[in-house]
């Protein structure tokens, strides 16, 4: 087995050990008893089905990789030697003789920690798949030495074998083993420690591939086992569950099943989190909350369950900073940032705030800050020249710098969401809290210096420093009263020697930079950086002249068409490194982890300080006189993209601020899609079933639906519910004329009530948003007031939106079912199947139907406006016929009543369907593509495509059942865009012969979209 490459030069001989060389040699010639077979693929592969030779050649490779050290492990003899060492190996794990895969995994094992893992790389493949494939055998023991060679060899493994190895562990079945053999140490077959090696195997997998964590957590007999373990006492158990539980729980899917499903487990992740428990299990519990937090739904689902405890464990921990020391230290600096990183669940309003406050977080934070902090070190009252003092001191340290961001983090966040009358002494210390506004105010004053005079050193310490920076901000506009005075009146002082000229820089950078095209990281920070600067200089009474006065609107304008022009999408991930988790970087299914800013901070910080702007330039008058000169935008054009931004931004915050911005313009409201349809009920005054009679005599028409869902107040209490008990089984005819004898059609109004307040508030009803000029706004404050449409009066009063507040939008789905038979006029009727034919409890119709309202039909459907004008009118109510299927219905009418498509299952839920129930799901989305087509109804068409394209994304092999059926429905638009994804596998499907069941016209469309890929691909090679 000897070659060229294996004979050492003399000269290489001399720079290894004598000792060592000898083991080379007896490595050689124990390798040289068995034989090495060339096959088809051209690999040789070492064989010999002598157990006694298997053995002389695994003690060999022991040997030799023992004497392999720190200066040989890159010797030319030792890189020679590894393709032969792991043949040999790879030949007796094939093997599968149960006393000698013990001994070769063990020396699988070693010699992937005692050799560089870009050594061994190039040979994983290798190693995986005897490796996986001896899980199958039904020996505890040969299975665990498997495992701990397996998990070691993936946990080094790099990102470009990732793929391969995944094909190999799905082939051999490697997980569904893995969980067969700790069902079995459940029942105490095998020892606690074989659970413990198999569970971290089964971490490593899930963690880094997501396809493998759908059919763990689905499995509810493992799901029990799991827990089970958990419950015992044993602490490197729960280690070992808590890894497991934390990779599942990467999948957002898998998150929820954990939260919904499991209070006890819950319970015990809360007590591992605790201080009764050792380092391991709480780094281990506080990660496995992070996980399950990752969105706002499943953070209050689990605070409502054991909110103060887990405060209370968090708390705890960030207490222990006093005790750093000796070399438990690193230990404990991990474990405060994992504290620190769940701590950040503050970013979400709710009671665990007050558990925070009740818990001293000031103290804790200070504490975090300034090493051997002591109150009793500071006098209560102090002037801010000693807190400055303190300030310097806090911020001259090294001390845990570390947890700095998280830090100003979890400061802005308390800030965000204090109540307006939080009084710091009542559950926190007032000292505490101004010497913790003081350090961010410098180190925020700081950071604005140095981007006066940058310098590429800086700019890492701006990265450091934006937290702190944004903490001033949320400080500054902080619904809490104190919070908001103290940090203005601290920022001012500290200004007060160069605020003027820094404020000078932050306007040039600011115009300068929008004027460049750049968009390199250091850019962006120096926009953000400043833009939160002059956002704060617009919360300071003193400066809002100063920022006006220089031009700060119109330069606001021109980063808001900048940001807008060149689609400038940006994260605070992007630029605030403390917030990356590697651990996470791999999750899937997380539908809804986007923050209120979203992902467009640039552009929401110009329209936050804008309107800060525009509210401190006077009256409407001064705004209007900043559109006279030349600029970047219009009155007229900055409207219309601000509305836009409202309905076609999903970002909850951005949207907020462009509402907020409208409002200076005499635009007060929400604009919407679903709003510009139902406006149309108020102005054509068609269907009407109800009237507001005012004192004066005067009469509104209205549509009881509408007022029903979006503005309740404007009609008695008893019109909005029904008693079920009231149904005789009589058909939904009758019933609806009866019930419309006991609804009032005329509701007369008190005095107090204003005409055009009155309209105005029916246009916002409707459309969603209105226009009024100054003198109608103050009646419509009255209105809206007394009629609770709070994000209605939150404008109208134009105050900043709270950090956090969902953003109103229409939807008028509330008015389905029991509560809107009262008003409901139509019934829709899906195409009876012998699988779907049910009998609705509020009428005799044995088809699959739904109960709707007339108006909305009229709003959204140019086609349902002429059928109703063919004769329709004259009953309350009527049946149509809607040719699709009932899940097909049901969508269509979400659409109608919320300008939203329901979407399928997606990620982990949709790869594990298989293509008869992928089909299933897209097959109504078809369908309405098709209805669409007849009823005019573009934005369905379009919606239902988009649906279409991007399952089929996900899963090409559908694409051929699909431009079968889109064919079939002569939606040609839809086939084409199936057999664009077919495209880049034609040749293949040619070949497999899966074309053969299109029609010629089809598979002529494949071969065209093949030709177009591949001139497109030609064009953009050359």
């Amino acid at each position: 087995m000897r070659s060229s490459k294996h004979r050492a030069s003399e000269n290489n001989r001399r720079s290894i050990s004598g000792q060592m060389y000898t083991l080379h040699q007896r490595l050689y010639h124990a390798l040289n008893l068995g034989t090495s077979r060339f096959y088809d693929d051209n690999t040789r592969k070492w064989q010999s089905m002598d157990i006694e030779i298997q053995r002389h050649v695994v003690r060999s490779i022991a040997a030799f990789l023992d004497s392999i050290s720190g200066d040989t492990i890159h010797h030319p003899l030792v890189k020679d030697s590894v393709s032969d060492m792991v043949g040999a190996l790879v030949g007796i794990l094939q093997y599968r003789n149960g006393s000698m895969l013990n001994i070769a995994a063990n020396v699988v094992e070693k010699l992937v920690n005692i050799l560089p893992n870009s050594i061994v790389q190039p040979y994983v493949l290798d190693l995986v798949y005897p490796l996986s494939k001896s899980l199958s055998l039904n020996q505890g023991n040969i299975a665990i030495s498997c495992v701990i060679a397996l998990n070691l060899v993936l946990l080094n493994l790099n990102s470009k074998s990732e793929k391969a190895i995944w094909e190999i562990l799905k082939e051999t079945k490697t997980v569904a083993h893995i969980v067969s053999n700790i069902q079995d140490t459940s029942g105490g077959m095998v020892p606690s420690e074989h659970f413990q090696e198999m569970a971290s195997l089964l971490s490593t997998i899930l963690w880094r591939w997501p396809p493998s964590r759908y059919p763990v957590w689905t499995d509810a007999k493992l799901m029990k086992t799991l827990e089970a373990i958990f419950a015992r006492p044993d602490l490197s158990v729960k280690v070992a569950v808590l890894k497991l539980y934390s990779a599942l729980a990467l999948c957002g899917s898998g998150a929820k099943n954990l939260i919904d499903n499991g209070e006890a487990f819950l319970q015990i992740t809360v007590q591992c989190m605790g201080r009764s428990h050792p380092y391991s299990v709480q780094v281990e519990g506080f990660r496995l909350a992070q996980c399950l937090v990752r969105n706002e739904e499943n953070c209050l689902k689990l605070l409502n369950l054991f909110g103060e405890p887990v405060v209370n464990a968090i708390v705890s921990e960030m207490c222990k900073q006093n005790s750093l020391s000796g070399k438990a230290a690193n230990d404990q600096v991990s474990l405060l940032k994992e504290a620190c990183r769940l701590a950040l669940i503050t970013r979400w309003a709710g009671k665990h705030h007050i558990y925070f406050w009740k818990q001293g977080i000031d103290r804790v934070l200070l504490g975090l800050l300034l090493e051997d902090f002591h109150d009793n070190l500071y006098q209560h009252f102090l002037s801010l020249e000693e807190l400055m003092s303190i300030a310097h001191k806090v911020l001259s340290s090294n001390y845990l710098l570390v947890l700095r961001g998280y830090i100003w983090d979890i400061l802005g966040w308390l800030a965000t969401h204090c109540g307006e009358d939080f009084n710091p002494n009542t559950h926190g210390n007032e000292l505490h809290l101004n010497i913790l506004i003081t350090c961010s105010c410098l180190v925020f004053v700081d950071v604005i210096r140095k981007w006066c005079q940058i310098c590429q050193n800086d700019v890492v310490d701006a990265f450091k420093s934006e937290p702190a920076s944004r903490a001033v901000l949320m400080m500054i506009f902080s619904p809490c009263k104190y919070i908001a005075s103290r940090a203005r009146l601290t920022l001012f002082e500290i200004l007060k020697p160069n605020g003027k000229e820094y404020l000078k820089h932050v306007l040039h950078t600011l115009s300068y930079t929008a004027s460049g095209s750049n968009l390199g990281m250091p850019n962006v920070l120096k926009i953000v950086i400043n833009l939160i600067g002059l956002t704060c200089y617009s919360g300071l009474p003193q400066y809002q002249r100063n920022v006006i006065k220089g031009e700060g609107i119109k330069t606001l304008l021109v980063l808001v068409k900048w940001c807008l022009e060149n689609d400038v999408h940006i994260g605070r991930l992007s630029f605030a490194p403390h917030l990356h988790n590697t651990f996470h970087e791999r999750c899937c299914c997380w539908v809804s982890t986007e923050d209120w800013e979203g992902k467009d901070i640039p552009l929401l910080y110009s329209l936050w300080v804008l309107a800060e702007l525009m509210h401190n330039s006077g009256s409407a008058r001064n705004i209007l006189d900043i559109f006279a000169g030349e600029m970047a935008y219009t009155e007229a054009e900055l409207v219309s993209k601000l509305q836009e931004i409202c309905i076609n931004t999903s970002t909850p915050g951005l949207r907020w601020f462009a509402a907020y911005v409208l409002s200076y313009f005499g635009a007060y409201g929400f604009p919407s899609k679903i709003g510009k349809r139902i406006g149309k009920g108020l102005n054509e005054k068609e269907y009407v079933d109800m009237h507001l009679i005012l004192t004066n005599g005067d009469s509104l028409s209205v549509h009881g639906v509408v007022l029903a869902v979006q503005c309740p107040s404007l009609l008695p209490s008893k019109e909005l519910y029904l008693d079920e008990n009231t149904f005789d089984g009589s058909s939904v005819r009758d019933f609806t004329r009866k019930s419309f004898g006991e609804v009032r059609k005329e509701i007369r109004l008190s005095a107090h009530v204003d005409h055009q307040a009155l309209l105005k508030l029916l246009e916002y009803v409707y459309w969603g948003y209105l226009q009024a000029g100054e003198e109608l706004v103050k009646k419509l404050k009255t209105l809206a007031k007394r009629c609770n449409v709070q994000p209605l009066l939150q404008l109208l009063s134009r105050k900043s939106p709270k950090w956090g507040t969902p953003f109103p939008y229409s939807d008028l789905s509330l008015a389905l079912g029991p509560a809107g038979l009262p008003f409901s006029d139509i019934i829709l009727e899906a195409k009876a199947t012998e699988l779907m034919c049910w009998t609705c409890s509020f009428c005799s119709l044995s088809v699959p139907h739904m109960h709707v309202h007339k108006v909305i039909l009229w709003s959204s459907c140019d086609y349902m406006q002429a059928l109703f004008q063919s004769g329709m009118q004259d009953s309350h109510s009527q049946t149509i016929k809607v040719p699709v299927s009932w899940e097909a219905l049901v969508k269509l009418v979400d659409w109608f009543y919320s300008n939203k498509l329901p979407n399928p299952p997606s990620g982990c839920l949709w790869d594990n369907m298989d293509t008869k129930e992928k089909l299933c799901e897209l097959h109504p989305y078809v369908e309405l593509c098709w209805l669409a087509e007849f009823w005019l109804l573009e934005d369905v068409k379009e919606a239902c495509s988009h649906v279409i394209g991007s399952c089929l994304d996900s899963a090409r092999h559908l694409s051929i059942k699909i431009i079968q059926i889109a064919a079939n429905f002569s939606l040609w638009k839809l086939a084409e865009i199936a057999a664009s994804y077919m495209a880049p596998s034609y040749r293949q499907l040619c070949d497999s012969g899966e074309l053969e069941a299109l029609d010629e016209m089809l598979v002529d469309m494949v071969r065209a979209a093949s030709v177009r890929l591949s001139q497109e691909g030609g064009s953009n090679s050359r």
